[in-house]
């Protein structure tokens, strides 16, 4: 049963605002790195850091944020997210020090992971079913824009008042929508799940040793005992998780999906176009300020042409996609990122002009859109009606851990190849980072084309004619069996 009218509004202006002040926070910071660096005296591993301690717990704890609603009631965990998002978010504004924004970072990860899969659940249980689709759209639509104007937001508010401003911009609408929250929304909750912690134990420290080791491993060397014992004991571990979510009873990664080879091929899409995208962000973000001498709100502008894209091409994308299938926009949607990332990586030089980039950005941006596209519904398409919420937040964990291998390894071939000595190495080290995640992108292509094409409804049998009773004086016409379905 749906909620009340005044209910559902307050649902709607709740989850929609809380998905997008989460979303913001992908690359809200990318285009403030360069400002981060000189202020709290930074190097690259710092600067991996500050984007990886939130999208890292981020992705890892989503489907536990989700579990922990339906065990202990959606509104009281939506709210206690907000909470620590906010608190979180001023706890970076005023960290003195790179080391204590990296730890803020991480609690507002928690946050995130906490609000934004209740955001979804809330909003869908509170609205009818026939406006449920307006209304699922406008929070996609939404929280993309967050995640589309984030480097733009960021580049306006360090030009405009200090780098710290795009943390304490959440404090208050986290203030704001926390009372709201607590009081308006309904105090539903789903079925209970148990809490499949020692698996979640497992995938946070493998994760968080494999990223280790791949930060760490220009600083201190990869063939040191503190490189190789963090990635080996972090494989091990990773390895460790898969064997136990195989084996018990509850899972928070229902290995059985994978089973399925449109849900498999889709999942592993998704890994390495985030991989490819966020690791290139990442370098791209600054490669405009530290080279071409923009300023933060000129870089992030400059970057709309990518980030934003899927806005205008989304409309467009969503029909065709419902005719010809997800598979083929999602591999030429891969195509095009790897083509306008290929671009950025050959033409990358201290001399480089915007005007040589912009169409690699369109290009890029186009793909991007193909890609987010038919993404969900390729993944929920392809388990049971059942599975459909662990299904979307698998997707969404595995999306979030590419971006940060994919800022972790190709920081690493950047630290490799160049550094910020100056606007030559800048570039190369750029250049090459930018090849890998062009390869990283393709090779996803090549994965989506395992994704199942469209099945379109069989046509059933011809129904056979009436039959007459020959010996009847009057012919008994009989009627002809239904089709089957």
């Amino acid at each position: 049963m749906a909620a009340p009218p005044s209910t559902t509004r307050w649902t709607f202006l709740v989850t929609t605002l809380a998905a997008f002040m989460v979303s913001l926070d992908n690359l809200v910071v990318t285009t403030a790195l360069p400002a981060i660096r000189t202020a709290l005296d930074a190097d690259l591993a710092d600067l991996e850091w500050t984007v990886n301690a939130y999208t890292l717990t981020f992705g890892v704890l989503l489907l536990t944020g989700a579990s922990l609603g339906e065990r202990f009631g959606r509104r009281r965990i939506l709210g206690l997210g907000i909470g620590i998002f906010t608190i979180a978010s001023a706890m970076a504004a005023l960290a003195p020090d790179v080391g204590t924004l990296i730890a803020a970072r991480a609690v507002q990860g928690l946050g995130g992971a906490m609000i934004l899969p209740l955001t979804l659940t809330m909003l869908s249980a509170a609205v009818r079913p026939e406006r449920r689709g307006a209304a699922l759209g406008i929070w996609g639509a939404v929280s993309g824009l967050g995640v589309a104007i984030g480097p733009l937001v960021g580049g306006a508010i360090v030009d405009g008042w200090a780098w710290q401003w795009i943390f304490w911009l959440n404090v208050p609408v986290g203030l704001i929508l926390l009372p709201i929250a607590l009081t308006r929304l309904a105090p539903a909750r789903g079925i209970a799940q148990r809490l499949d912690l020692p698996g979640l134990g497992l995938i946070t420290t493998g994760l968080f040793g494999i990223v280790w080791g791949l930060v760490r491993g220009n600083a201190v060397g990869w063939g040191s005992a503190e490189v190789l014992g963090s990635l080996a004991v972090g494989v091990a571990l990773t390895v460790a998780f898969g064997i136990w979510e195989a084996r018990t009873a509850h899972p928070m990664l229902p290995l059985r999906l994978f089973r399925n080879r449109g849900f498999a091929a889709s999942n592993v899409a998704a890994m390495l176009f985030s991989f490819g995208m966020f690791g290139s962000i990442f370098l791209l973000a600054q490669f405009l300020q530290t080279v071409q001498g923009f300023g933060p709100f000129e870089a992030g502008l400059r970057m709309l042409p990518w980030t934003a894209m899927p806005m205008l091409v989304a409309p467009l994308a969503g029909p065709l996609s419902d005719r010809i299938g997800g598979r083929p926009l999602l591999v030429v949607g891969l195509l095009l990122q790897a083509a306008g990332l290929a671009w950025l990586a050959g033409t990358m030089s201290p001399d480089t002009s915007y005007a040589s980039q912009w169409p690699a950005f369109v290009i890029s941006g186009i793909g991007m859109a193909l890609f987010f596209v038919p993404i969900a519904n390729v993944v929920l398409g392809s388990v049971p009606t059942n599975d459909t919420g662990v299904a979307s937040g698998t997707n969404n964990a595995i999306r979030e851990v590419g971006g940060v291998f994919g800022v972790a390894v190709l920081a690493a071939v950047f630290s490799h190849q160049g550094g910020y000595a100056s606007a030559q190495a800048y570039s190369d080290g750029t250049s090459v980072a930018t090849w890998v995640g062009a390869g990283v992108v393709l090779a996803g292509a090549i994965a989506a084309a395992f994704v199942p094409g469209l099945r379109r409804p069989a046509a059933g049998p011809v129904a056979p004619e009436p039959a007459s009773e020959p010996a009847a004086p009057e012919p008994v016409v009989r009627e002809p069996e239904p089709a089957p379905v």
